[in-house]
């Protein structure tokens, strides 16, 4: 690594030249786009962000699961160095080239399922999820979409129908698309442990009777949820989803945007129940930090659309391309699933050790390197967002990039990049640790 692995700061948080750069931001960026930390980066490698002022932050964010290999791992880029060289676009609809091959290839060949599989590359995960329910649609004949409790899955138009939360995500942004549904989510935490596969009934015996089988195209579900936070429903609940799916003809869609590539310590969430879905969306960690998103499934669903009716001008850019291929090569041949696991058991430990302290943290979970605390009243189970905003807040000031989620705005969601440090993340948690004992 280029960069020293250790935490150090140099100045308070923001220093100097970020808050000259947040005064030029604010002066010319709309203010609608928000930012978790006023603090602008300058390198950033390992698990390390270096900001403009010479701090060095422990990243335990990947900008929002993103940058899983690490925010410039050595293949990635390479790979993107050779490719710009060569040449930087010509649309693949107009004079192919063979990295969106490559990469369709690829994600056929990784995700889940030995079935004849296709792909279609796009640029973001909002992108990725609609088209998704374009080609559900398209094969089906049917409109009707069903999503859950707690989902996140973007912010466009459809996907913002799709997603739970209103501030900040919908509010004051609708008309949204219509025949978009809603069903309850196991949530173990907050349903009593309830069994997975009575959770995933409840959820079909409303869908049964206020939607119709016969009406819906396709359900739409975050094996593990994202922004609603890191909700992992119970198991069995999936499984028996996805097969009430299969009995009824309704493609079964899992968004793996921000659980894929190994992120929870499997390749995809997906696999630890061994759920094949019909059509898997996958973005954030597919490229190393670059653009890039797709639909993948089952050959016959993906080929129903017309020809012309799938695609766009930026889709599968082909520096993307040479970034996904280099970054599903660092996956597979440095361990990266099993690093992951390591982070789980270093970082769960850490965790629990506080919770045994501390009755704040109602819940600790998550899979692999996608962790999180939902932090409560003590004692009462009642959602604590301020303390979440606070803990947060405390580990910022001391050089920790902790980022916060959930439906009620109360959990800390934990997203480092799989080339972290031990040591790192043993310093971050010290840091949180600390927090903990001096907030209450």
């Amino acid at each position: 690594m280029s960069l020293e692995q250790k935490r150090r700061l140099v100045t308070e948080l923001p220093g100097p030249r970020s808050q000259e750069l947040m005064e030029r931001k604010l002066a010319a960026v709309a203010g609608g786009v928000g930012t978790t930390m006023p603090v602008f980066a300058a390198r950033a490698g390992g698990g390390i962000v270096l900001d403009v002022d010479g701090n060095q932050l422990i990243d335990l964010g990947s900008g929002i699961a993103v940058t899983t290999v690490g925010a410039s791992a050595p293949r990635v880029v390479a790979a993107v160095t050779e490719q710009v060289a060569a040449f930087t676009h010509t649309c693949f609809m107009v004079t192919p080239y063979d990295g969106y091959v490559a990469v369709a290839e690829a994600l056929n060949r990784v995700t889940p399922g030995d079935h004849e599989k296709r792909s279609v590359l796009f640029n973001s995960g909002a992108e990725a999820v609609e088209n998704a329910v374009k080609i559900a649609r398209a094969y089906t004949g049917r409109n009707a979409v069903v999503v859950f409790d707690h989902a996140y899955h973007g912010r466009t138009n459809l996907t913002m129908a799709m997603t739970a939360k209103s501030m900040p995500y919908k509010h004051g942004f609708g008309p949204f698309a219509p025949e978009v549904y809603r069903a309850p989510l196991s949530y173990p935490f907050r349903d009593g442990g309830l069994d997975g596969r009575i959770a995933a009934a409840r959820a079909i015996d409303q869908i049964e009777k206020q939607i119709g089988a016969d009406t819906l195209a396709a359900c739409v579900i975050e094996p593990i949820q994202g922004e609603g936070g890191f909700i992992e429903p119970a198991p069995g609940f999936l499984p028996a989803l996805a097969a009430w799916c299969r009995a009824n003809g309704v493609v079964f869609v899992a968004d793996e945007v921000q659980t894929g590539f190994a992120r929870t310590g499997d390749m995809f969430a997906c696999d630890r129940e061994g759920v094949v879905p019909d059509l898997i969306v996958t973005a954030k960690g597919i490229a190393g930090g670059l653009p890039l998103s797709a639909v993948t499934g089952r050959a016959d669903i993906m080929n129903a659309p017309h020809s012309g009716g799938l695609g766009g001008t930026y889709g599968g850019n082909p520096l993307a391309c040479a970034a996904a291929l280099a970054a599903i090569e660092t996956i597979e041949d440095d361990g990266l699933t099993a690093r992951a696991r390591e982070i789980e058991t270093l970082v769960k430990e850490r965790l629990l050790k506080i919770q045994a302290a501390d009755g704040r943290l109602g819940d600790v979970r998550g899979r692999g390197a996608m962790l999180a605390v939902e932090l409560v009243r003590d004692g009462s189970g009642e959602p604590d967002p301020r303390l979440a905003r606070d803990i947060s807040r405390y580990a910022h000031q001391r050089g920790v990039i902790v980022l916060t989620c959930g439906t009620y705005g109360n959990v800390l969601r934990f997203l480092p990049p799989l080339s972290i440090s031990d040591d790192l993340l043993d310093d971050a948690f010290d840091v949180l640790t600390a927090a903990f004992e001096e907030i209450r």
